[in-house]
């Protein structure tokens, strides 16, 4: 059962570490040092969750509701560009240790539906969660099943929590006014480019 671990620990690395919405806000939180253990928790927890639903069973759900699945993708794709044009305008901003200072008041009842909405309106998760791992997951006997699903949540339980506190360590270097704009520069970038990504393939265009 230790090599089927270790496949849910590997499989969930390869879908987890590439740049995306929820690494990018537990980052952006981590350098303002805001909620930022809060923010991994909360990641943690929807990723335990939804790992669970598709290695389980969740992933028929999915496959078998295209409305479902769009729904969901082109309300991520709206959420998406909205955060990303906000990211953009602070990068931006003639005056970023202000439009910084704001952010730092943020509430943590609004950190906490950005999160959500940053998670649950993403439809890279459920395809990563149902689709990839409930494929393979979903395959295996009932005891192998709960490896596989334990390897992947040990992922994102070391990643998301090591992510905040590597970036929050950082937070000196990283909370000045040039970083601050590189900082959100690129995390415009990415949830622009994800929207477009996840547009083109809700029209059939790749």
């Amino acid at each position: 059962m230790l090599s089927v671990y270790f496949q849910g620990v590997v499989l969930g690395a390869a879908l987890i570490l590439p740049l995306g919405p929820q690494n990018a806000f537990v980052m952006n939180q981590g350098i303002r040092r805001q909620y930022h253990l809060m923010t991994a928790a909360l990641c943690t927890l929807s990723d335990v969750a939804l790992i669970c639903a598709g290695v389980f069973g969740g992933s028929a759900l999915l496959n078998q509701s295209p409305l479902l699945l769009n729904l969901v993708t082109w309300g991520g794709v709206a959420f998406l560009l909205w955060y990303g044009w906000g990211a953009l305008r602070t990068a931006f901003s003639g005056d970023i240790d202000l439009a910084a200072a704001n952010g730092a008041r943020q509430s943590r009842w609004r950190i906490f539906l950005t999160m959500m909405a940053v998670t649950w309106l993403n439809p890279h998760v459920y395809l990563d969660t149902f689709v990839v791992l409930g494929s393979l997951g979903g395959q295996l006997p009932e005891e192998a099943r709960r490896w596989f699903a334990l390897g992947s949540v040990s992922t994102s339980v070391l990643w998301f929590f090591g992510l905040a506190l590597m970036a929050s360590w950082l937070s000196p270097r990283l909370n000045t006014t040039r970083a601050q704009r590189i900082v959100n520069l690129l995390v415009g970038l990415v949830m622009w480019v994800i929207a477009l990504k996840l547009a083109c393939q809700a029209l059939g265009l790749s």
